[in-house]
């Protein structure tokens, strides 16, 4: 099954997510210019949550890191292996994750950031345990290559993989470690609304300085921060079928799926970007929820609801962006005729809106993750 889940988030002045410059992303959509966050800021932000973390368990999520040689170096201690040999060993497993195997020169850290689960970390261990088991002197592990360590790494095509690396995906150029194809597609977040980029200028004052003389007067520091303030549409897709067959390999496969919706809604709703937020405290909850269950696997993004860009007429910038949501669902629906076997909707109530096609309203939000979850039965 295909869940679509669609999200309205109404920030104030905020810098969530930053470009080159240190502003706020944007793009154009609509010929008219955007406030954006990356589906990468968006995909760590939820996998990092401590929201997703209690739900799921630490257990079941993995670590994207270059940090391995030193993940395994402390595996290979646990394992009672020779400190010396694991400090000569740790360097030539930084050419992990390369197809060539090359150990990299700069440091012990691999030449590309990978996500790993427990699993791969202890397999890695493990084959390079094995290999040191074989090694009587210092002179025989100084002359150990990485590409024969990773080559000695088995059983990634069967091995388990965690619930994040299951969700987002996983590319690698080493058959140490399998490449997992995403169950859950991304967009990037625009904002419903035309955005103007405004700066802030600040100045930091010292405490002790009284002002009294010229030399104590002024300020300490003084800097500028760019900022925003945006409504923005999220949109992201999940193919159960392709979640399930990432996690095939895992002793509680069932059980981690059973979690992964509920607790994917309540992170996405719950959590925000960490950018500036000690500057901002842009912390919001959605206005509104939209969630398609489709056995037809068509994704189809609302985004055109938003094409000319809401102002705050009317209503406010919120509320007239959640009527356009609502009303793009039913011209979707009208126009196109997909098949959708459940369609959950919920708005905050002092907007009072749905799609006039059939859907499931729910008054609250804990009423709308209860009804999705209840489609996985």
């Amino acid at each position: 099954m295909l869940y679509e889940i669609h999200m309205l988030k109404n920030y104030p002045p905020t810098n969530l997510n930053r470009d080159e410059n240190g502003a706020p992303k944007t793009c154009l959509f609509g010929g008219v210019n955007r406030g954006r966050i990356s589906s990468q800021c968006l995909k760590r932000t939820w996998r990092t949550s401590p929201v997703f973390q209690q739900e799921i368990g630490g257990e079941n999520l993995g670590i994207r890191t270059r940090k391995l040689p030193d993940l395994v170096g402390e595996k290979l201690l646990e394992m009672g292996v020779d400190a010396k040999y694991v400090e000569l060993v740790v360097p030539k497993i930084s050419g992990f994750g390369t197809k060539e195997g090359t150990e990299n020169k700069k440091g012990s850290y691999t030449a590309q950031v990978i996500f790993f689960g427990p699993q791969d970390i202890q397999a890695a261990a493990d084959a390079v345990k094995g290999i040191l088991d074989q090694c009587k002197t210092e002179k025989e592990v100084k002359a150990l290559k990485g590409k024969d360590l990773q080559a000695a790494v088995e059983g990634a095509k069967d091995r388990a993989v965690t619930l994040d690396i299951a969700l987002f995906g996983r590319m690698v150029t080493s058959d140490a470690f399998r490449d997992v194809e995403a169950s859950m597609q991304v967009a990037h977040a625009l904002s419903t609304n035309k955005v103007a980029v405004e700066s802030d200028y600040f100045t930091a004052m010292d405490d002790l300085l009284r002002g009294e003389t010229a030399d104590e007067s002024g300020a300490a520091m003084i800097g500028d921060i760019d900022y925003n303030s945006s409504c923005y549409y999220i949109y992201a897709s999940l193919d159960t079928d392709v979640l399930k067959e990432n996690l095939k390999d895992a002793a509680n496969a069932d059980e981690i799926i059973a979690k992964a919706i509920p607790a994917l809604l309540r992170t996405m709703a719950f959590t925000n970007p960490s950018g500036k937020q000690n500057s901002f405290a842009g912390h919001v909850l959605p206005g509104a929820v939209l969630v398609e269950c489709k056995n037809t696997k068509i994704p189809t993004s609302m985004v055109n609801a938003f094409v000319d860009p809401v102002r705050g007429g009317g209503r406010d910038l919120l509320g007239n962006s959640i009527e356009r949501l609502a009303q793009e669902v039913d011209c979707v629906a009208r126009n196109y005729g997909l098949p959708v076997e459940k369609r959950i909707w919920f708005c905050v109530d002092k907007y009072d809106m749905a799609p006039r096609c059939e859907a499931l309203v729910c008054k609250t939000f804990p009423e709308l993750v209860d009804a999705v979850t209840e489609t996985m039965c």
